[in-house]
């Protein structure tokens, strides 16, 4: 299983408090929203495909 696999793997459908990392673009609607309720990290599509490419390297 090749990294972006795994994290495609562990994606879950809802954010809750055991959620660590939401990627998600301005505007992306309720979750969102939900984690910025519950403090959980954010981070743009754009950003997070270089996190992974910087890992894969």
């Amino acid at each position: 299983m090749t990294t972006s696999a795994a994290v495609i793997d562990d994606a879950a459908s809802s954010v809750s408090k055991k959620t660590t990392l939401v990627v998600a673009a301005e505007g992306a609607g309720s979750k969102r929203a939900k984690a910025e309720q519950l403090g959980i990290r954010l981070t743009t599509p754009d950003a997070f495909a270089t996190l992974v490419a910087d890992l894969l390297n």
